[in-house]
This record gives structure tokens, C-alpha cells and sequence, in this order.
């Protein structure tokens, strides 16, 4: 019995596996979405403040990690699939102009923009891919679950306050959660996720492209801080700092991956990986630069005095953030952990009561890009001292 043709909807084995540029063009829109996260935290730096950013922050990469997945699935330079790809970046759109009150009057217009974005995909998707019956049931069981958890996030738009942060949080975390364990649903089971076709150096690509995204919106936060300043010493150091933080990230996000992820490899690794730790992983470093992007637009408003906390755990928690994710996706390629990230994400703990007695708000800002100096030297002294070692002839 010979195997059904694959339907022409879905991307070829050996088609080129960069993004196109339509897929660059979506990422633009979360430049946007990154600034209204960081904003609408900088107004409520507070627990609740940082859990509800969560939550909005855990829909809108939920939105662009099954985008990532659909263009690395399906062809990318089909119309329907460009068409679709537009939408959803229209959504996106949608759920950012609604962030900053989407616990407030318009958390009916994040809810519907969220969900229309999946009933497009899925309007699409399903009906396209009925040649292949493996393919259209893993569409099938997304959608499935998308409809148990609209119960929560549309009974959260009736409601205000801790009742809508309890209803969102249990949807999205049981939308990201149903991917991980492979959207079990009756009668279809499950999908396996060493079978998802993620071709290595899409995913790869995407993953890169996003970062990129949130590193711009860092630089648009703090040069937009500091082009509404008045230009005192004070803020101007600051921006000087910020685009220090900016420069930081970016050397040890990059120079890390090409260090694990080096050309060989690269077709392999996320094949071998399941494509949601990947994404996962990713997520958690994102949310650092987010928090960064917080904390530095609000210290260039008021760069001297006494420290908050919440500014502070912003201030030396976005680094930790961002480290922890690297160290996390370091652990889901190599199998190892990054110890030097790990003791960077320690200091930057231990300075935490210290920097809150001490410390001026810059001041705290320039420690920690401190901690990311020197980590980042210090991997490179010792990538450095390998080589040589490696190089060097036995006796």
C-alpha cells in the first residue's frame, strides 16, 4: 500500500528552511506587543502587575509560536498561507492595542482577537490538510482544546479583578500545557512530538528573529525614555546603560548559540528536541528582555534616590530572567547545565538586599550589567582556553 500524497498545503522535505520575508514582517508587529508589556508593567510594578503582564505576555508567544510552527509546517509561499499569516498579525495587532487594559474595558477585545486568530488558523488549516489524515488530526486536536479553553478566558471578561487573573491563568497555562503533552483528545489521541515536522533550521531561525524583536524593542523603549527626558546627566547615563544592557543580551544570546548550535548540527538538534522546549526556553528569555525593557525605561524617569523594590527585582530580575531561559534552552540541546549562568543568576540574587540599601536606581542598573559583563567574558576566556587546549599536540 503506497502512502498518501503529502497535500500541496504543506511545506516540502528540502525546500529552503530560511523565514521568508512575510514571516519577518509578522515579527514586527510583536515590537509593539513587547513595548505595550513593558509599559503597562512600568505603571504597575507590583506582584499583581507582573502576574497579569504574565499571563498577557504567555497568550500573545502562545499566538506567535503556533504561527512559527504553522509556517514551518505549511508552505509559506502559498497565498492561503501568507493570507492567514496576515490575519493573524492583524489579531496580534489587536490583542497589543488591547494589553494595557485587557484587565480592565477592553478585556473583551484581547479575548476575541485571540480567538479569532485560532478560528482563522484552524478554518484553514483543517479543511486544507484532508488528503493527509496525520496531519489534519494534529489541527484537529489544537482546535479541540482551544475549545475547552475558551470557557475560562470568555467567563474572565464578565468578571474583574483576581477572578479574571485566576480564569486567564488557568487558560493559558492549560494552552500551553496541552502542547507539551501533545494534545491528548479523544478519539484522535495524541500527538507524539518527536513525529511534529519542525525542520531544524526553521525553527532555529525563527527563534533568533524573535530575540532580535525584543532586543529592538529594549532600544525603541529606552531611546523613546530618553527622547521625552529632559537630558540630565543622570538619564543620559542611563540610556548609555540601556543600550549597554541591549548590546550584553544580544553578545551572550548569539555567541552561545553558535557555540552549541554550530552548522553541522543545526538540522539536528531541534528534530531530535521537541520544538516546544525550544519555544518554551525562549519564552523565559523573551520575558527577561521584556522585564529589562521595564525596568530601564522607568530608571531613565528617575535614575537617583531610593530604589523601589518592584523597580529593583525588575532591575536585576531581567537579567536572572534572561539567563535562566538560556540556561534552560542550553539544557535542552546539550543535556548539560551552563554552570556559569547559573552562578551569574546566583549573584544576581545575592546582590538583591544589598542593592535595595545601598543603591540608587542607576547604580543598580549598571551592576547589573556588571554580572552580564562578566559572565559573558568569562565564557569567552574559557570557550578561548579550550580551543587552545584542543589544539595544542599531546606528548
Amino acid at each position: 500500500m503506497t502512502s498518501a500524497p503529502l497535500p500541496r498545503i504543506l511545506r516540502r522535505r528540502g525546500e529552503p528552511e530560511y523565514p521568508t520575508f512575510l514571516e519577518l514582517f509578522f515579527d514586527l508587529v510583536y515590537i509593539f506587543m513587547f513595548s505595550r508589556l513593558a509599559a503597562s508593567l512600568a505603571e504597575n510594578l507590583t506582584v499583581r502587575g507582573a502576574a497579569q503582564t504574565a499571563v498577557l505576555l504567555l497568550a500573545a508567544w502562545w499566538v506567535w509560536v503556533l504561527t512559527a510552527w504553522l509556517t514551518d509546517l505549511f508552505n509559506p509561499r502559498l497565498p492561503i498561507i501568507q493570507a492567514t499569516t496576515l490575519l493573524v498579525m492583524l489579531g496580534t495587532l489587536l490583542m497589543a492595542i488591547a494589553t494595557p487594559y485587557a484587565f480592565g474595558r477592553y478585556g473583551w477585545l484581547f479575548v476575541a482577537a485571540y480567538f479569532s486568530i485560532h478560528l482563522i488558523r484552524d478554518a484553514v488549516l483543517i479543511p486544507g490538510t484532508r488528503v493527509n489524515h496525520p496531519i489534519q488530526a494534529r489541527s484537529i486536536r489544537v482546535f479541540f482544546w482551544f475549545g475547552i479553553t475558551v470557557t475560562p478566558w470568555v467567563a474572565g471578561v464578565f468578571v474583574d479583578g483576581t477572578a479574571r487573573l485566576v480564569l486567564w491563568s488557568i487558560a493559558v497555562v492549560v494552552d500551553l500545557g496541552s502542547a507539551r503533552i501533545g494534545w491528548p483528545t479523544p478519539r484522535l489521541g495524541r500527538t507524539e512530538l518527536a513525529s511534529q515536522i519542525f525542520t531544524g533550521v526553521h525553527l532555529s531561525e525563527r527563534h533568533r528573529a524573535i530575540f532580535i524583536v525584543a532586543l529592538g524593542e529594549l532600544i525603541l523603549s529606552a531611546g523613546t525614555g530618553l527622547a521625552g527626558s529632559d537630558f540630565t546627566a543622570g538619564q543620559l547615563a542611563t540610556g548609555a546603560v540601556a543600550f549597554g544592557s541591549a548590546v550584553l543580551l544580544f553578545q551572550l544570546y548569539f555567541q552561545r548559540v553558535q557555540r552549541i548550535l554550530a552548522p553541522p548540527r543545526v538540522a539536528t538538534v531541534e528534530r531530535v528536541r521537541p520544538g516546544t522546549s525550544t519555544s518554551y526556553s525562549h519564552l523565559v528569555m523573551v520575558a527577561g528582555v521584556v522585564l529589562v525593557s521595564t525596568s530601564t525605561s522607568t530608571v531613565i524617569d528617575r535614575p537617583f534616590g531610593h530604589a523601589p523594590a518592584g523597580l529593583l527585582v525588575a532591575t536585576l530580575g531581567g537579567p536572572a530572567l534572561f539567563l535562566l531561559g538560556s540556561v534552560l534552552f542550553d539544557a535542552v540541546v546539550t543535556g548539560r547545565l551552563l554552570w556559569s549562568r547559573v552562578l551569574a543568576i546566583a549573584a544576581l540574587g545575592a546582590l538583591m538586599a544589598p542593592a535595595a540599601l545601598l543603591l540608587p536606581p542607576l547604580a543598580a542598573l549598571v551592576l547589573a550589567n556588571l554580572v552580564l559583563l562578566i559572565t559573558l567574558v568569562g565564557e569567552g576566556l574559557a570557550a578561548r582556553n579550550r580551543l587552545v587546549g584542543a589544539a595544542a599536540p599531546s606528548g
